[in-house]
C-alpha cells in the first residue's frame, strides 16, 4: 500500500519555534520514510475565527516559504494551498451528511475557542473537525503528524471514514494513523510554562519568530521566565518547573539531544548561564533558517510556482477521490459535451 502524510499549518500570524520544533521539524524527519508528502496552507480553517481571518494573502505566502525554509524540498513534497483545492469543502459536506452532532459536541477545541460565548460561535468553528477530516482523507492520507491537541481531529476523521464507507457500503477511505511528535518538541510559552507558544498571545515576548534578528532572539531568551533554582542532574526533577523544563526542552530539540542529557551537561548551573549557551545554539540554529525565509518571500515568481505545482496535484488525487466518491452516492454525473 502506498504511504502518504498530509498535514497543515493555519496562515494566521508569524510563524514561530513552536511551529518549527513541534510541527514542520517533525514532517522533514517522516518524509524519507513515506511514499507520498502533502503540506497544506489551510487558509480556510483561518476564517472560523474573525481575528485569525486577515491578512490571509501574505500569511500563506509566509507559511508557503517556512515550509520550504525550514527544510521541506517543494520539488520532492507537494505544498498547496486549502482554498486552491475546491474538493476540500465538497468533500466536507458529504461528511457532513453522515456525521452525528454527537461526535463534534465531544470536541475539546470547540469548547475552548468558544468559550462563554458558545451559542454566538460560527458553525464553521463548530464543524471545522469534519472539514479537516475532509483535509485528511481526500488524499487518503495514511499518517498524521499531529501535536496532544490535534489527536483527536485525527480520531475523528478515522470515525468518519468507516461511517462513510458504511453509508455507501463502499470501501472508499482507508483510517489514517496520528504520528505524534517526540515529548521534548512541544513548545511552551516563554512567559507562561503551563500554555503552549501561540501567535495568539498578547506578549510578543511569550514567542520565538523564525523571523526575528539576532538581537530579538537574545533578548527573547535573557526575558524568558525562569526560577531561581540551579539546573537539576534528570528531568524528572524539572516536572514542577515548567519554565525550566520549557528551556531546557527547546536546547535539547536544536541540539538533537534528550532533555536529561541537557541537564546532565548542565547540572548544578544557574539560568542566567544556561541562557546564555541557549540564545547561541538557536541564533546558530535559526540564522539559515531565516536568510533562506526572507529570500523566498522576496521571490514571487518562485512562491506561485510552489504553490501552482502543489495545487495541480492535489487536484489530480482529489478529482479521483470525489470521483469514486459522488459514484458511491449515486449522484448524477456532469455530462459531457
Amino acid at each position: 500500500m502506498t504511504t502518504c502524510i498530509l498535514s497543515g499549518i493555519r496562515p494566521t500570524g508569524n510563524i514561530h519555534l513552536g511551529n518549527y520544533l513541534g510541527a514542520i521539524q517533525n514532517w522533514v524527519s517522516l518524509v524519507n520514510t513515506i511514499d507520498e508528502h502533502l503540506f497544506c496552507i489551510v487558509d480556510q480553517h483561518a476564517l472560523t475565527t474573525a481575528e485569525d481571518a486577515h491578512d490571509l494573502y501574505e500569511h500563506t505566502r509566509l507559511i508557503t516559504a517556512a515550509y520550504v525554509a525550514c527544510g521541506i524540498d517543494p520539488n520532492k513534497s507537494y505544498i498547496f494551498a486549502q482554498s486552491h483545492v475546491p474538493a476540500h469543502t465538497e468533500l466536507a459536506w458529504y461528511f457532513n451528511c453522515v456525521t452525528p452532532l454527537g461526535w463534534l459536541n465531544r470536541m475539546t477545541q470547540f469548547k475552548d475557542k468558544a468559550g462563554k460565548n458558545k451559542e454566538q460561535a460560527n458553525l464553521g468553528l463548530y464543524a471545522y473537525p469534519v472539514l479537516m477530516a475532509a483535509d485528511i482523507l481526500l488524499y487518503k492520507a495514511t499518517h498524521v503528524p499531529v501535536g496532544d491537541d490535534q489527536k483527536q481531529h485525527v480520531e475523528l476523521a478515522r470515525d468518519i471514514a468507516g461511517a462513510f464507507n458504511n453509508y455507501t457500503k463502499a470501501d472508499i477511505f482507508t483510517l489514517p494513523l496520528p504520528v505524534m511528535p517526540p515529548q521534548s518538541a512541544r513548545v511552551m510559552s516563554l512567559r507562561d510554562g503551563t500554555k503552549k507558544m501561540s501567535k495568539s498571545d498578547i506578549s510578543d515576548y511569550s514567542r520565538i519568530h523564525l523571523l526575528d534578528d539576532d538581537d530579538a532572539l537574545a533578548l527573547k531568551i535573557r526575558k524568558a521566565k525562569t526560577d531561581s533554582d540551579p539546573i537539576p542532574s534528570t528531568s524528572d526533577s524539572l516536572i514542577d518547573r515548567p519554565e525550566a523544563k520549557n528551556l531546557i526542552a527547546i536546547y535539547a530539540s536544536l541540539c538533537g539531544a534528550s532533555v536529561n542529557d541537557v541537564c546532565r551537561d548542565f547540572e548544578g548551573q544557574l539560568f542566567s548561564t544556561f541562557k546564555s549557551a541557549l540564545t547561541d545554539v538557536l541564533i546558530e540554529h535559526l540564522r539559515p533558517i531565516r536568510d533562506k525565509l526572507t529570500r523566498l518571500l522576496a521571490d514571487q515568481t518562485e512562491m506561485d510556482r510552489i504553490l501552482a505545482r502543489g495545487a495541480d496535484y492535489a487536484n489530480s488525487i482529489a478529482a479521483e477521490t470525489l470521483g469514486d466518491v459522488r459514484k458511491s452516492l449515486n449522484l448524477y454525473p456532469r455530462p459531457m459535451r
